[in-house]
């Protein structure tokens, strides 16, 4: 039978800034076995509440207490998952996610973002978190409804890569700040070491598609997931689906190439699950598809594909 596991967020089961493969796993477990693991929000003490109240003592001790690397999230793990070996995927279903915290906070910062030249007043704003009602609420006034995910999920990046900082996602995906990450979507993470070496951090409380001035309502989250070899799913890229669509990933300096991979992906995607050829998906992807703008912030900038399943219901081949 399956095993449930929890990890505190702790200084000794998080690292701040970056991954690395040399790192030890702070929990091995089995392919099946479910991990709920707590998070702290990105950025240093310049983001936290101005009511120290609100301000928990992990996250103050987990400040003064981690080497900062090269980025702002503190990120949970390296889970291993026994069995896994590169050339593997980890399947890792999102299950549950709760709010640690009851504040987040939204900044403005020097040389970030999508309009960092036009944006040079600097600001970090704090956001009142009201879960009862499922709402945030801005210092102006604006109500918005929480959808919160992990702006980071991953697998530990290959060894050759050496540390790895947290703001950049890559090819194991990381900083992805993809928002259809939420609770009942399974995304789907090449495995380049043996145990995977899963990680989670950086929560969100909600998000528009590119996270244009440099961050969501950053927050602290405990996310449950289901961990699981997968053997039988060629591919060393990230893609995910949700309960309604297949989603393809794109990650590249340049837009235009980060949509490109998308498509590319997507057409992969959909010849693995159908007997279409590449030439029928790539028309599917014209008529079906719809491509989103992840995010526009993080070095590597971001775009997917949504293809509905219902335009993959009356082809044959693998479900």
């Amino acid at each position: 039978m399956p095993t449930h596991h929890e990890i505190p967020a702790t200084p000794e089961t998080m690292v701040l800034g970056y991954f690395d493969a040399a790192l030890p796993p702070v929990l091995t477990v089995a392919s099946g076995d479910t991990v709920t693991l707590h998070s702290h929000p990105a950025g240093g003490r310049e983001s936290l509440h101005p009511d120290p109240a609100r301000v928990p003592g992990d996250l103050l001790h987990a400040l003064d207490t981690l080497e900062r690397g090269p980025g702002p999230h503190f990120v949970t793990g390296p889970v291993h998952v026994a069995g896994a070996e590169p050339g593997d995927m980890l399947q890792v279903d999102i299950l549950d996610l709760k709010f640690r915290l009851d504040w987040g906070f939204v900044s403005i910062l020097p040389l970030l973002g999508t309009l960092p030249d036009e944006f040079t007043d600097y600001e970090t704003v704090h956001a009142d978190i009201d879960t009862a009602r499922g709402l945030c609420r801005l210092p102006w006034g604006t109500e918005l409804p929480l959808d919160p995910f992990f702006g980071i999920m991953g697998t530990a990046p290959p060894a050759a890569w050496g540390r790895v900082g947290s703001p950049v996602p890559r090819a194991f995906g990381g900083n992805m700040d993809n928002k259809e990450l939420r609770v009942g979507t399974t995304l789907y993470l090449p495995v380049f070491n043996p145990g995977g070496g899963f990680y989670a951090g950086d929560g969100h409380g909600v998000q528009g598609d590119g996270e244009v001035c440099i961050t969501a309502l950053e927050t602290g989250l405990t996310g449950t997931f289901r961990l699981t070899v997968r053997k039988d799913l060629p591919g060393a890229w990230p893609f995910a689906e949700t309960p309604t669509d297949l989603m393809s990933i794109g990650l590249h300096e340049s837009l235009d190439e980060a949509m490109r991979q998308a498509v590319r992906e997507m057409v992969r995607l959909v010849c693995a699950r159908t007997s279409l050829t590449r030439n029928q998906a790539y028309m599917l992807c014209s008529l079906a598809g719809n491509l989103r703008i992840t995010q526009t912030v993080d070095g590597n900038k971001g775009v997917h594909m949504l293809m509905p399943k219902t335009a993959l219901a009356s082809t044959s081949g693998a479900a």
